[in-house]
């Protein structure tokens, strides 16, 4: 089998020759790791086995001129300050009114270019399972754009509100999407998105509200990628199991991270309860596991991680953590993929 095969193969909770290899590292881990071993990037995730390849959409909108201290800003104007995706520095829309947010400064899907999407997807030749699609974190946006207390309140306050933030937004996430999917031609296998819906004690909202306020739109994209034929998978950081049910029933086809270290994740319950009708991506553990261990150590908790999630498919292998941190050492996260290559192979393959 090839990675593309591989990868599809346990999306359809099949059992290919062996389990995927998936890796997300941040940009100062990866720099570390082309510097250490002498790779280029297309040679280092060659290197990690690495069964996934990722195209973008590119931005072209106005030029945008970053406030004294931000760092980034999202595509709805908030300012962002502090290491990595850091942390909002204002809450513009903290006190709008349902005319405040009709008036609001909204994106233009024009300003994002798929023009590139297609050839460089068709790059790789049909042996990766291509990821694609706009990130759409609606979420964090509408966090952002409230402020996290304020949000909360609203829901129960002002519930029209929040409905309303959310469907421009996601007008704004599914148009692009739309756009990239057009513009690739069927070159795209998995439509990524990513939404933090976890906290290490469990999630960040109820099963309820997320069923009233999230999944009509989560149901939206779903259905986007579907139109298209692809799988949709969700980052979700931390502890979310109680809103795994309600994303089986919305048809999501894969979830990653999975933190084992956060409540309710425990790998065993997850398989059993999930692991035929959701793939599983991740489950590794980042923290106590990678940055912590010896290349020993990381050896046998990977063996332990793929005898409880391999079995029958529905499982990609790597890292608990979307982005592999720069502490962490080299020499854990090549033990990591070694063991998948060895210990991720099926009997009868």
């Amino acid at each position: 089998m090839n990675s593309r095969e591989r990868v599809l193969c346990a999306f359809d909770h099949r059992e290919p020759d062996r389990v995927p290899a998936w890796c997300g590292a941040s940009v100062e881990f990866w720099d570390k790791a082309k510097r250490e071993l002498g790779l280029d990037d297309e040679a280092l995730r060659q290197r990690f086995g690495d069964d996934f390849r990722r195209v973008f959409a590119r931005y072209v909108g106005p030029e945008v001129k970053l406030i004294p201290g931000a760092t980034s800003v999202t595509p709805f104007g908030v300012q962002r300050e502090g290491i990595g995706y850091g942390q909002p520095m204002s809450h513009p829309l903290a006190h709008a009114t349902l005319d405040d947010i009709e008036s609001f400064a909204w994106p233009d899907p024009d300003w994002m270019d798929a023009s590139h999407i297609r050839g460089e997807a068709e790059s790789y030749g049909g042996q990766y399972a291509i990821l694609g699609g706009d990130w759409s974190p609606f979420w964090h946006d509408l966090i952002d754009l409230l402020g996290m207390e304020n949000m909360y309140l609203k829901m129960y306050d002002q519930p029209e509100l929040i409905d309303a933030l959310l469907g421009r937004m996601v007008d704004y996430y599914a148009e692009v999407s739309r756009r990239i999917f057009d513009a690739a031609g069927g070159a795209i296998d998995v439509f990524f998105i990513g939404n933090d819906l976890g906290s290490q004690r469990g999630p960040l909202l109820s099963e309820a509200m997320f069923r009233r306020f999230l999944v009509p739109h989560f149901q939206r994209l779903v259905r986007l990628g579907h139109d298209y034929g692809l799988r949709v998978m969700l980052h979700c950081c931390g502890g979310f199991a109680e809103l795994i049910p309600a994303l089986i029933e919305l048809e999501m086809d894969g979830v990653h991270a999975i933190q084992p270290s956060c409540r309710g994740m425990d790998l065993r319950v997850l398989k059993k309860r999930f692991g035929d009708k959701i793939l599983f991506n991740g489950a590794i553990d980042s923290h106590h596991v990678l940055i912590k261990g010896t290349p020993e150590f990381v050896r046998d908790q990977t063996r332990e991680v793929l005898d409880i999630m391999k079995p029958g498919g529905g499982y990609a292998a790597g890292a608990s953590h979307d982005c592999i941190l720069e502490e962490t050492p080299l020499e854990n996260v090549l033990a990591m993929f070694d063991a998948i290559q060895e210990y991720g192979v099926y009997g009868d393959n």
